[in-house]
């Protein structure tokens, strides 16, 4: 039971990953430049993070997490999770579909370019 579960949230996980990858209208563009040119990247916590500080930068961060959060939040209560079991499994899932040469943290927090 539990493994499917899993299994559905895991699927659900991804399609918002991909939402938010590929459908943020203000800052579709914005958001895959700020990849490619190295200043953000996938954390293991589910959320961006400023690799770069920049206002900029914090700004787009800030409303990417605060989406990421929400969506997070209805997966969490949809299927009787805490929002960090869903963010950590977001956080898996988006740091697996990140483009190589991307940044991402590793275990320690640190930031390295995806191989």
């Amino acid at each position: 039971m539990m493994l499917s579960l899993m299994k559905k949230l895991s699927v659900q996980v991804s399609a918002i990953i991909t939402v938010f990858l590929l459908a943020l209208p203000a800052y579709a563009v914005s958001l895959q430049d700020a990849k490619q040119k190295g200043l953000v990247g996938e954390q293991t916590n589910g959320y961006l993070g400023a690799v770069v500080k920049r206002a900029d930068v914090s700004t787009l961060v800030a409303d990417v997490n605060g989406k990421r959060k929400q969506a997070y939040a209805r997966l969490a209560k949809k299927n009787k999770l805490t929002l960090e079991q869903v963010a950590k499994l977001a956080g898996e899932k988006a740091i697996k579909k990140t483009r190589s040469g991307h940044f991402i943290q590793d275990g320690s927090g640190n930031w390295v370019k995806k191989k």
